[in-house]
């Protein structure tokens, strides 16, 4: 078993993610999406757009 102290942030976050999920359920359980926005976002993909990574974001958030 691993120690809590020998977890890294991403580890934690993780877990803290996951049991969140176990406890609430995930919202989107069961829901389909439509054809319309599965082809968008492969078009979204597909296009060299800048990309921002979740830390970013977070980062980007606390300055406000």
């Amino acid at each position: 078993m691993v120690s809590i102290k020998d977890l890294t942030i991403d580890d934690l976050q993780y877990l803290i993610e996951q049991k969140v999920l176990e406890i609430l359920g995930d919202p989107d359980a069961g829901l389909e999406m439509k054809n319309e926005f599965k082809e968008e976002l492969r078009k979204r993909l597909k296009s060299p757009s800048r990309r921002t990574s979740h830390e970013e974001v977070l980062t980007r958030s606390r300055c406000w």
